[in-house]
């Protein structure tokens, strides 16, 4: 699983890099399992990447099976992209335990509106 954050504001930026990415597994011969997008949502701390400070990120999450080359290439292909913010690889099971694997949710388990209050909060707007 790959979790994926791209710079906020167009949605058809975060499909290209989605396109991207599943395209080159897809021709290493890795295997996608799943694409979830949990939108837009604040970084745990503020970062600068590409020469630009960012405090939110559009958050994408996806799931796939590949081997570790497959993954770096993969890794080393959306990090030279300037939309991109940050991305971070997560090892869902062991080897051999697919129905494991199979059982991990996609969603996002806390909700937007809290999210939201922490944002104008921290942006001195008050709830």
């Amino acid at each position: 699983m790959t979790a994926f954050q791209v710079r906020p504001g167009n949605i058809a930026e975060v499909k290209d890099i989605a396109l991207t990415a599943g395209r080159l597994i897809l021709s290493q011969g890795g295997v996608i399992r799943g694409l979830t997008n949990w939108g837009t949502f604040l970084l745990t701390k503020p970062t600068k990447k590409h020469q630009m400070r960012q405090d939110s990120g559009h958050h994408f999450i996806l799931r796939f099976d590949a081997s570790p080359d497959v993954q770096m290439k993969m890794r080393k292909a959306v990090a030279i992209d300037p939309r991109m913010i940050r991305c971070g690889v997560v090892k869902l099971g062991k080897k051999g335990t697919l129905g494991e694997i199979c059982a991990v949710p996609g969603k996002v388990e806390w909700r937007k509106p809290a999210v939201a209050e922490m944002a104008m909060v921290r942006f001195g707007e008050g709830v």
